[in-house]
């Protein structure tokens, strides 16, 4: 079903090979011309909006009941999406660390599949709060990284940390 929050997960699937195309298709003809802090600002504009609807599909679906299948599969789909989109750019332009986002993208990866088991046993792994603040501290340092500012590589440093601890509790949910 299509509803206003399945739209907003669709939106940030699109938006996030766009931000991506512009991080690490730079010398692209279409840009010629174009100031490369330019891209930079377009990309983290690009993300903002993208990270902002995150936000949007959760809480209008649950404040509006339009929770749905289709929604379950959309939203994290697209947080995968915009998540990989940002530190595969920004890993290309060689603003973050590849050993942070490696950790962090394969603790994404295995608690995915982590999920999907649980669901096949009937069983809940909710997000918790560690595992939606490390959501947060994941788009801050994307942001700053992509704006190149300072502190940018100790948000993602602590991201990393706060990614291994919610990635423990989700594992620990699992099996207790």
């Amino acid at each position: 079903m299509l509803n206003l929050p399945n739209l907003l997960a669709l939106l940030r699937i699109a938006l996030a090979p766009l931000m991506f195309w512009l991080l690490v298709d730079r010398q692209n003809t279409l840009f010629a011309g174009i100031h490369v802090s330019w891209l930079d600002y377009t990309a983290a504009l690009i993300f903002v909006i993208a990270s902002v609807t995150d936000f949007f599909d959760g809480f209008i679906a649950r404040s509006w009941n339009q929770i749905t299948k289709l929604g379950g599969i959309l939203d994290p789909l697209a947080d995968k999406m915009l998540m990989l989109a940002g530190f595969l750019g920004l890993v290309y332009m060689h603003r973050a660390s590849p050993w942070a986002v490696f950790i962090i993208l394969t603790r994404e990866f295995f608690i995915t599949g982590l999920r999907i088991q649980a669901a096949a046993e009937g069983k809940s792994v909710s997000a918790s709060l560690a595992g939606k603040a490390k959501t947060v501290l994941q788009m801050v340092a994307i942001g700053f990284l992509l704006m190149n500012w300072p502190y940018g590589d100790a948000l993602l440093w602590a991201a990393v940390v706060l990614t291994l601890y919610s990635g423990w509790e989700y594992i620990k949910g699992f099996y207790t």
